[in-house]
């Protein structure tokens, strides 16, 4: 993920706070400190944060946040706002702009504001 080279973001790209990109399918791993960094924001020790809010990656080498039922992050409110905004992990942080997927982009509204600002109009012949 982190590796695979990706295209610029969409001239005009600003985050819609839709909260699509908190409901799309796979992992969100956690790097070093951060697990230490989401458990003092919460109040709770490392081993309590981690048996509530994480669970083994896809690729079992490393931990990732836990979803709700409905397979949005775990920290996803109702309103769309993110509960650990204050010690978001960086792999959030660096959506879209380091890293993202094709099926997430096409969820995003704000990327899909800013490509139909930027696609040229097709007009009939």
């Amino acid at each position: 993920m982190w590796n695979d080279p990706i295209g610029e973001v969409p001239p005009g790209f600003s985050c819609q706070r839709c909260g699509n990109c908190c409901r799309g399918p796979g992992d969100v791993v956690l790097f070093d400190g951060e697990i230490e960094a989401l458990a003092a924001l919460l109040g709770l020790d490392v081993p309590r944060f981690t048996e509530d809010y994480t669970r083994l990656a896809t690729d079992r080498r490393a931990l990732s946040l836990a979803e709700q039922p409905d397979g949005a992050c775990v920290f996803l409110l109702p309103d769309n706002t993110c509960r650990i905004q204050d010690a978001k992990p960086r792999q959030c942080r660096a959506f879209p702009y380091l890293w993202r997927s094709a099926r997430l982009a096409n969820m995003c509204r704000g990327w899909k504001n800013a490509e139909s600002r930027t696609s040229p109009l097709v007009t009939p012949s």
